[in-house]
């Protein structure tokens, strides 16, 4: 529950609190949320690996328990910090992003990875944080005639257009799809009018036969399969196939835990990662995964609620952007899974078995819980006290 309003000093007209009283003000309900989401990856991963901890359940128990503690040290932050060091943490991310242009980790076909030996990172998860950080500083204290003017706005697509480009040549069309849609998202909710958006959009239409030029091979075949799945379906539209069979044979309530047959027979590829939802859907059915949908609309419902109840458009930003990439994690897994959209490499959040997403996730909402902690404290143009 939404814990109340903690007392205001007068002096400074800005909320004083101690450590401890953040802690206080730490919404434990959220956190309890987050476990359960956690809990029903750690259940499945299980599965997925037979029966064992190993290799899969026993690290995501690990990462989740460091990131617990993460977001808890973000929330009790000063919110102001986070302001002033917005585009400090942009920057380092970019530097990332070149880093793994140079000297990256190769995967499943992409340079994704930068291995500091005892973990791999992956820059483009830390971008996604970054990105709505630094949006929400710029769009701070900006008046309805700043967000009107063209100019205005430039800076910002800069912005979001370079990270963009540098993920989408490691490539990774869906974590760049991902930075735009959530910065998007920033640009509409500071205010910007939807005639620009359409500008943009017609825009995009128009340039997607440049587009697809540029695009890798199998990057074009997962677009053709998505309009078409039965035209290869040993090959490139295998995955979203045996997807389909999979979560159509879990029925009504599924056919119980550890008892799937498409992951079990390993007819369904990346069941840890990518596709763990069809797996999920196989053991539990229907009810079943409209269960975990359900606590993902209400932690994003939870997301939003504190959004709303910042005083300052800092902290009402970083919520609302925080909650927005949330959404569409879980709604471009489960939607691509289904056969809904083409084929991305998008991870069902908190669930998918990864570290970096996992930590930057918990990292986000952290900064969702800063804001709920500060949602009364004024912050100036410069990240400093209200004038």
């Amino acid at each position: 529950m939404l814990r109340p309003t903690p007392r205001l000093s007068s002096r400074l007209n800005r909320t004083e609190m101690g450590w401890r009283e953040k802690i206080w003000q730490i919404n434990w309900s959220l956190i309890a949320i987050l476990t359960a989401i956690s809990s029903v990856g750690f259940l499945t991963l299980y599965s997925a690996a037979k029966g064992s901890l190993e290799p899969w359940a026993v690290k995501q128990m690990i990462r989740f328990a460091m990131g617990i503690g993460i977001m808890i040290a973000v929330a009790i932050v000063d919110l102001r910090f986070w302001m002033r060091h917005a585009y400090g943490l942009y920057a380092i991310s970019i530097i990332l992003l070149v880093a793994v242009e140079l000297k990256g980790t190769i995967g499943m076909g992409a340079q994704r990875w930068i291995d500091l030996g005892f973990i791999q990172i992956q820059p483009s998860e830390i971008m996604k944080i970054a990105m709505i950080l630094t949006l929400s500083r710029y769009f701070h204290g900006a008046s309805v005639q700043d967000v009107g003017r063209p100019t205005f706005l430039i800076p910002p697509l800069l912005l979001v257009l370079l990270p963009v480009a540098l993920v989408m040549k490691q490539p990774d069309l869906g974590t760049a799809m991902m930075v735009l849609m959530s910065s998007g998202a920033i640009f509409f909710m500071a205010g910007v009018r939807l005639w620009k958006f359409g500008l943009l959009l017609a825009a995009g239409l128009g340039a997607i036969p440049v587009a697809w030029q540029f695009l890798h091979d199998y990057q074009k075949k997962r677009v053709i399969i998505f309009m078409n799945p039965d035209q290869d379906p040993l090959g490139a539209g295998y995955h979203i196939t045996q997807s389909k069979i999979a979560l159509g044979s879990g029925g009504l309530f599924g056919k119980g835990f550890m008892n799937g047959t498409q992951s079990g027979l390993n007819f369904l590829p990346e069941k840890q990662t990518d596709f763990i939802f069809t797996m999920y859907g196989e053991e539990w059915g229907l009810f079943g995964g409209l269960f975990l949908l359900g606590l993902y609309v209400l932690l994003t419902a939870f997301g939003y609620a504190i959004a709303l109840r910042c005083r300052s458009q800092f902290g009402r930003l970083v919520a609302l952007g925080i909650t927005t990439t949330f959404f569409l994690y879980f709604f471009i897994n489960t939607a691509m899974v289904m056969g809904l959209v083409p084929v991305v490499g998008v991870p069902l959040p908190l669930i998918s078995y990864g570290g970096t997403a996992m930590l930057s996730l918990l990292f986000g909402w952290g900064l969702v819980m800063s804001a709920y902690i500060h949602r009364d404290l004024p912050i100036g143009r410069r990240g400093g006290l209200d004038d």
